[in-house]
């Protein structure tokens, strides 16, 4: 049940929040910097945990509803309190969350715990004061969007518009208000009118970050394509379709199940998207449909292993990938508790290791590297070693420092570069 499923930053990185297969939030908060060590960087402590979901079960179709969070999304912040999506695979839940240091005391007509008084006693008026007191952090459900989709919710993505969001399944993309529950608009319906020629699903979906009319959505047949909603209504005829032709020579039993897409996130900047199948990242420009600008090889050693791959069914893991806040890093998870690091400008490429060891305060982390066959160099991990029970399918990127968030099973580890100056 503390499995982790979704790993997220808000718009400011002072807060992260993780749901796991339980149905739980976890909210951790950036401690602000001590005055004592100006270079040290405030660690992420507990800040709030609270049950997002329950388990429930569809009595018309003897389904069980599983409680585990597919996706958390932050809204930008309007006011004191934080505002937060969670999403299992049928219902979302919009909550609310609030601090409380002081207390009012001193009611006219109730007493200390709240009761009420006699009234025949009440002989004086007295004005209530407000008292401090240690601070509560409250969380409660605002908005409660069901009985929106009939297949299991895989992504939401709020909207720059800050009114609306969307969430995808594997056949529909639903366009909500915030404020509205009972409600929502279809603007993709990929199903077919016999289920027989369904040939594709969506996978992943997200709203462009600046352009409250365009959005994206990919599908297992690893295709991209972005939609523009001023268009039509219903999306279901596309501005732009990204994908990039196959190779005859590299034609196998698994091509198509590799090629589908796990994950697409736009750059900060909106002119590119971040694709992630099973063996590879790629970097799409908005302007170009028919080839990515850049690809790189997560873990190219795994071609050969397939067969065994798809038979222990890891070759259906759905990999997430992340940005960091200048584009000019991405990230995206491996086995073995490995993350893999590209930079887009060097063109170098680093694996790290998620590890216990790695978690000792101001460890520093060592690049890995896995071998294929013949020598070996010391500290190399074989790929016949690998451990494909770790896996690291969560990641999430702080928006504007290096500060990254890693999900290895039910371990977060959040690592940063260069904790001070004396590490420099």
């Amino acid at each position: 049940a503390d499995i982790i499923s979704t790993v997220e930053f808000n718009h400011t990185g002072e807060l992260l929040a993780t749901g796991d297969k339980g149905g739980r939030v976890v909210i951790f908060q950036r401690e602000p910097e001590s005055k004592n060590e100006p270079y040290s960087q405030g660690e992420y402590n507990v800040y709030s945990t609270f049950q997002s979901h329950e388990p429930e079960f569809d009595y018309l179709k003897s389904l069980e509803i599983e409680e585990k969070i597919n996706k958390i999304k932050w809204l930008p912040q309007q006011n004191a309190a934080h505002s937060l999506l969670s999403t299992n695979d049928k219902t979302i839940k919009l909550w609310k969350i609030t601090e409380r240091d002081k207390r009012p005391e001193g009611y006219n007509l109730k007493d200390e715990e709240g009761k009420l008084k006699d009234l025949s006693t009440v002989t004086s008026l007295q004005v209530p004061v407000l008292k401090p007191m240690d601070l509560m952090v409250e969380v409660t459900p605002r908005r409660i969007f069901a009985n929106g989709h009939t297949y299991h919710v895989n992504s939401i993505s709020v909207n720059s518009d800050c009114e609306t969001y969307m969430s995808a399944d594997d056949l529909r993309i639903n366009l909500w208000h915030l404020a509205i529950t009972d409600r929502s608009f279809n603007i993709v319906d990929i199903k077919p009118a016999n289920m027989e020629d369904l040939t594709e699903v969506i996978t992943a979906s997200e709203f462009h970050p600046h352009h409250c009319n365009l959005f994206v959505y990919s599908s297992s047949k690893g295709s991209l394509r972005l939609c523009d909603m001023r268009a039509s209504a219903l999306c279901d005829k596309h501005s732009k379709l990204y994908e990039e032709p196959e190779d005859p020579s590299n034609r196998s039993f698994f091509s198509e199940i590799i090629s589908s897409v796990s994950d697409v996130k736009f750059s900060h900047s909106g002119r590119y998207m971040l694709t992630r199948d099973y063996l590879t990242v790629k970097v799409w420009d908005l302007n170009m449909e028919t080839k990515p600008v850049e690809t790189y090889q997560v873990h190219d050693y795994l071609r050969s292993k397939l067969c065994s791959l798809y038979e222990n069914d890891c070759i259906f893991d759905k990999f997430e990938c992340a940005w960091n806040g200048s584009d000019s890093v991405i990230m995206t998870g491996a086995y073995n508790n490995f993350f893999r690091m590209f930079d887009r400008n060097t063109k170098r490429d680093v694996t790290l290791e998620a590890s216990r060891e790695s978690s000792k305060p101001r460890a520093i982390l060592k690049p890995r590297r896995v071998c294929v066959g013949g020598k070996r160099r010391k500290d190399d991990i074989s790929v016949d070693s690998l451990d494909f029970t770790k896996k690291i399918l969560h990641t999430a990127w702080h928006p504007t420092e290096n500060i990254i968030a890693i999900a290895a099973t039910n371990n977060l580890y959040i690592f940063q570069d260069k904790v001070n100056s004396e590490m420099h």
